[in-house]
């Protein structure tokens, strides 16, 4: 990019107002942008939007509403999952040449859930300085609005699609010692919630935020199995989702001699999986570590 390139495009407007970004010193800077509402965008975001040699993002035509918005006359290279090694490859080539370069995500901060982890990567083996630029993020937001300890969370990203892989997903991420956070599509969110009841445990307490931000921004809270049903009775759910379930009691987490009690106890009554389904929702311990468990005490008689 020439330097007049870099000049034509360092403009920017709020409201009535019009301002020149100062081109800022050659780095990657990954650059937050709102997840809805388009008023949340910083200061600082919009000095690199406009004024960096380069610009890349996912979609372009979803940043192009962002720099019509905020009246930025300028380009943007398209940075994504399928293109990411010969992008990528362009990107480093101007960063080692001195350029700037900003990273936005479509909604939200890069790199969370997000294309860019590779270029961050390279970058820095490169010796090339990365700089965060932070403003909005769904996981936070919806973690401030959840009613749910903050103090210590997990952010686990989207859920596998399959039901089998979910399900052993979730089953790793049962005991972790913080409120877990995941990502979820609307047409899958029923399902989710309904394994999350089954495997994590229904009575625990969870708050579901949709549209985060925008005008039908909307947070629903209870136990997994009433949210599970609410949303397995919703004619369609729509708009971006982030699921927040709260962390295990701890009282629930039983030493391995009292799982073992509990479990010899569910066997005389239940065929092994359900025993070890069972135990695994009053001690809060792993189910395959208690199915393995199980096996083990049928086998001895």
């Amino acid at each position: 990019m020439s330097d007049d390139d870099a000049k034509a495009s360092s403009h920017y407007r709020i409201a009535q107002a019009s301002f020149t970004a100062p081109r800022p010193e050659p780095a990657l800077y990954l650059v937050a942008t709102p997840i809805g509402n388009l008023g949340d965008i910083t200061l600082r975001a919009l000095e690199l939007i406009a004024g960096a040699d380069r610009l890349a993002c996912e979609d372009t035509r979803v940043t192009a509403k962002l720099l019509q918005r905020f009246g930025i006359e300028r380009r943007a290279t398209a940075y994504h999952e399928h293109n990411a090694e010969e992008a990528g490859d362009a990107l480093l080539a101007d960063l080692e040449a001195g350029r700037s370069v900003a990273l936005v995500s479509d909604a939200g901060t890069p790199l969370v859930s997000d294309p860019g982890f590779r270029l961050v990567g390279a970058a820095i083996e490169r010796g090339i300085p990365v700089v965060p630029v932070p403003g909005a993020s769904a996981l936070l937001s919806a973690l401030q609005v959840s009613g749910l300890p903050s103090d210590a969370f997990f952010f686990a990203g989207f859920l596998p699609q399959k039901q089998g892989a979910r399900r052993a997903r979730l089953e790793e991420l049962a005991r972790i010692p913080g409120t877990l956070i995941v990502y979820e599509a609307p047409h899958r969110i029923a399902e989710s919630l309904a394994d999350m009841a089954a495997v994590i445990g229904g009575d625990r307490k969870a708050a579901v935020s949709r549209e985060l931000t925008k005008a039908y921004e909307t947070t629903y809270r209870g136990t997994l199995a009433a949210l599970a049903t609410e949303f397995a009775e919703a004619e369609r759910v729509r708009g971006e989702i982030v699921v927040c379930v709260a962390p295990a009691p701890v009282a629930e987490a039983s030493a391995p001699a009292d799982a073992d009690a509990i479990l010899r106890g569910l066997l005389a009554e239940m065929k092994p999986a359900q025993a070890a389904q069972e135990a695994a929702r009053l001690t809060g311990l792993p189910r395959r570590d208690l199915y393995r468990r199980a096996l083990d005490f049928k086998s001895a008689g």
